[in-house]
């Protein structure tokens, strides 16, 4: 079995606790720790003339954490991923920064990261490269000769075509994928995307099987929808009750309700849109006055970000007016938490609550419903109240599907939740169940791996054999 070589922007390490919902880097360590390989990361750490890699092994994975020099990754990180990728990606036009000196600097880090790489790599090695940090590693892998399997997985969504073109560089980051053998998305609808750019921009072949051609290079694109540890998430949340966490949380609520969100403090989550929701709930539907309770848990992130400190700004407005108009001497409507909790926690409050509200604006997946889900009392399950924007949305089709930009429409799905009877919630809390348990985290590694070690060659190749040819 060739080894398997994971490379991320974070890397969680040994001694480091599952303290967030979700996340790439929890994602990636329970599936690295299955087979056992290599995780090449980012060490955290800034230095001029960085030096080699620090390699250490734990268990069965060996890790090597590479410094970086201070301006190459300000540009690489806050200035290219952050300030362009990644509100390209969740539609945001309005909060993108290009910059030119930005853009060379996010692929002087691929191509420093591809260097320090390429020592560690044996020739049957398979190269998994994880998000949007890293697309140009492929192609700086090659031109140093690496010529093993190089797969790449996208966690957050791909942009339609008239979006993606608003990005300067989208022609050399398209040209970048073709030197992956394997090009993973969340969902079929980011797939489709993807293929229509190349077909009507970038002139590329498209044949079956996720066959695409570009000028000289063969690759293929598929979805891969991410998912959790079931097992694990089940059996923390069984393990929570009776415990001083579960204990401590029902005292709080007094017999109430709970609803609860856990996202981080990002514009792309919709938190604005959530607090606003509750606050038409208790405005339109009185009789939940006193009965329910909202806890937002929203770990801060990318303090250093103007648009992130005015979103915690807004939020913090937003919850004290909700509870300003609303609360009893008894009662606080809305709990709003700018801290992790470990998994356990989180197994304890997911499994207490009435509703699990996950309402991003645009999402890859969102770990956080699968959870949420893994963690209910199979005899008297939660209803989960989902985003049609989120790619959890696809799989998880017994949840309360909404728009995050209809406020109204929010809160009557928040009030249909709170009153759904009984058998209902088990019917569809089991439609859910069955995805998250069929579709877990280590099928997703398996799979994905699976798909990359099957050569190109193996499928339809050429317009001769039925391609479509791309048109305009």
């Amino acid at each position: 079995m060739a080894r398997l070589v994971i490379v991320s922007n974070r890397v969680a390490s040994p001694k480091e606790r599952a303290a967030k919902a979700g996340g790439l880097a929890v994602a990636l360590r329970e599936a690295l720790g299955q087979r056992g390989g290599l995780w090449f990361g980012w060490s955290g750490e800034t230095q001029t003339d960085p030096p080699p890699p620090k390699v250490f092994r734990s268990g069965r994975v060996t890790y090597a954490l590479q410094t970086l020099d201070p301006e190459d990754q300000r540009a690489h990180y806050a200035g290219y991923a952050n300030g362009a990728l990644w509100p390209l990606c969740h539609y945001r036009l309005g909060a993108i920064s290009y910059r030119r000196a930005d853009w060379l600097g996010y692929r002087r880090v691929s191509e420093h990261f591809a260097r320090s790489l390429m020592p560690l790599l044996t020739p049957d090695d398979t190269v998994w490269v994880h998000d949007y940090h890293f697309i140009p590693l492929a192609a700086e892998l090659r031109k140093l000769g690496f010529e093993g399997r190089i797969g790449y997985f996208h966690h957050i969504p791909w942009p339609t075509p008239e979006v993606f073109l608003t990005l300067p560089s989208h022609a050399a980051l398209v040209q970048d994928l073709s030197h992956y053998d394997l090009v993973g998305l969340q969902t079929e609808h980011d797939v489709r995307a993807l293929l229509t750019y190349i077909s009507s921009e970038a002139h590329g072949w498209i044949a079956p099987g996720g066959v695409v051609g570009l000028r000289e290079r063969r690759f293929r694109i598929l979805s891969f929808p991410i998912g959790i540890d079931a097992a694990a998430f089940v059996h923390d949340a069984k393990a929570s009750v009776g415990r001083d966490e579960e204990r401590r949380l029902e005292a709080s609520l007094a017999g109430r309700a709970l609803a609860v969100g856990v996202d981080r403090l990002d514009y792309s989550k919709g938190l604005p849109n959530k607090f606003a929701a509750f606050g038409e709930l208790l405005n339109a539907y009185p009789e939940h006055r006193s009965k329910v309770t909202m806890m937002q848990i929203a770990p801060v992130s990318r303090e250093e970000v103007a648009e992130y400190r005015a979103l915690r700004r807004e939020l913090e407005e937003l919850g004290g007016a909700i509870n300003g108009e609303y609360a009893e001497f008894d009662w606080v409507p809305l709990r709003y938490l700018n801290k992790a909790f470990p998994r356990a926690t989180l197994a304890a409050i997911y499994r207490n609550a009435r509703l699990g509200l996950v309402t991003p604006l645009r999402d890859g997946m969102n770990l956080v419903a699968k959870e949420y889900v893994a963690a209910q009392n199979p005899k008297d399950p939660g209803v989960l109240v989902l985003s049609r924007f989120a790619g959890a949305a696809d799989e998880l089709t017994g949840a309360l599907i909404v728009n995050p930009y209809d406020i109204e429409g929010m809160a009557e799905a928040f009030n249909v939740g709170l009153r759904m009877p009984l058998e209902e919630r088990k019917e569809r809390w089991r439609a859910n169940m069955d995805k998250v348990e069929t579709n877990t985290i280590h099928e997703w590694c398996e799979n994905f791996i699976a798909e990359l070690s099957r050569p190109v060659d193996q499928f339809t190749a050429g317009p001769e054999s039925g391609w479509t040819p791309a048109r305009g």
